[in-house]
């Protein structure tokens, strides 16, 4: 899998996607000329409880308030900001505690049950889900309070460094198409999965593309 490679590994694994996305779709071939080399990293988690802690702390809030407010949770823990703390402990921390950072009450139970979810085994550890299919974890993750498809998609792509993954109900991507199409509205979903299986089996990387294009889009407004 292309989250377990080396750095040099995915560079050549990149370049092979690429030059298959170009060969295939030549609109996305267009984007690709204009925006370059994809620069796709992983974030570095060391585990899906802290992967999903931080993809709940930022929904719906701006990426610098959700950053302070983990700041203030990790400091409520010994090792404070060097080491995200283990699923037992924040399973152990109380509710006031958590909205004392700044978290909401619907994201502070969040966190508590994904927190237990992860004592409890109901989390896979990193091996685990490297031998678990992309579907089979989001069967598994998404019953967690505070978690939907989107969610996994994102710890698939950016965690687990999954290449095949085509979040079709991200609006970034959706508006991407769009603009890459020439269209009016978006797609729906379901069109847009049907158009992205010529993408396969680089569709991280054809959705990495089509957020730079409504990024752009954005830039030029």
């Amino acid at each position: 899998m292309w989250g377990m490679k080396k750095d040099t590994e995915r560079a050549t694994e990149l370049a092979k996607a690429v030059r298959h996305l170009r060969r295939v779709d030549p609109l996305l071939a267009q984007a690709i000329r204009a925006i370059g080399p994809c620069t796709m990293e992983l974030k570095g988690e060391k585990t899906l409880v802290q992967a999903l802690v931080r993809a709940v702390a930022h929904q719906q809030i701006h990426g610098k308030a959700a950053q302070n407010i983990l700041g203030r949770f990790y400091a409520l823990y010994p090792n404070g900001a060097k080491k995200f703390p283990d699923a037992a402990l924040i399973a152990g921390t109380s509710i006031e505690a958590l909205r004392g950072v700044g978290f909401s009450q619907s994201k502070a139970l969040a966190i508590l049950d994904i927190a237990q979810a992860g004592v409890d085994g109901r989390v896979p550890t990193m091996a685990q889900a490297q031998k678990l299919g992309d579907e089979e974890l989001i069967r598994m993750l998404v019953p967690l309070r505070g978690v939907g498809r989107w969610t996994v998609e994102m710890l698939l792509m950016f965690t687990l460094g999954r290449i095949d993954v085509l979040p079709v109900d991200d609006f970034g991507v959706r508006e991407g198409f769009k603009i890459l199409k020439k269209k009016r509205v978006q797609p729906k979903p379901k069109a847009l999965a049907a158009y992205g299986k010529r993408w396969a089996p680089y569709r991280s990387i054809a959705s990495w593309y089509l957020w730079r294009v409504a990024d752009g889009a954005k830039k030029i407004k």
